[in-house]
């Protein structure tokens, strides 16, 4: 995927027999999601424009274009959506896109290298980043928050790391 997209959301399967989709988005606002199209798949070899419909159960009921029928609508479930970078808001100095985590460079407060981030989760108690590296026989996983990562430098390429007690 190139860095210049950002996964919005993705299809969670048909919903009803015309060809509408569940739509689940991974916007701050969900209905967003249809502002930022065209949308595009993981490989960008398909694009699609969305029209929310209603809100459904488990995220948004919407048409999606070139989709007219329920088996359409069944064969899209589980792709992911991605927007132009930059029709997606500016983001407050405190806040990233996960995609931009994703690489970094994890050192502790000391300068020593950890690894890298490898995924950021978010289970529902806020976000979790996954780091590896040679050095560490599992991944960690640690809260992203100002006490844990008080430091992000997207120009340096690195996160600042304060271990929590156990993990050092």
């Amino acid at each position: 995927m190139t860095p210049d997209r950002i996964c919005v959301g993705a299809i969670a399967g048909s919903f009803g027999v015309q060809g509408e989709v569940r739509l689940k988005s991974f916007c701050t606002d969900p209905e967003a999601i249809a502002s930022y199209g065209p949308l595009y798949t993981e490989d960008g070899k398909r694009s699609f424009t969305v029209k929310l419909t209603r809100p459904v159960a488990g995220g948004l009921g919407a048409h999606v274009s070139g989709v007219a029928t329920k088996e359409q609508a069944d064969a899209l479930r589980g792709v992911s959506l991605y927007a132009d970078r930059s029709k997606l808001p500016s983001l407050p100095d405190d806040e990233f896109y996960h995609a931009d985590l994703i690489g970094l460079e994890a050192r502790d407060t000391g300068g020593a290298v950890i690894g890298r981030v490898h995924a950021v989760h978010n289970h529902g108690a806020g976000d979790l980043l996954e780091i590896t590296g040679a050095g560490l026989k599992t991944a960690l996983l640690l809260p992203f928050t100002l006490a844990v990562v008080p430091t992000v430098d997207l120009a340096a390429g690195r996160i600042v790391v304060d271990l929590p007690e156990g993990l050092e």
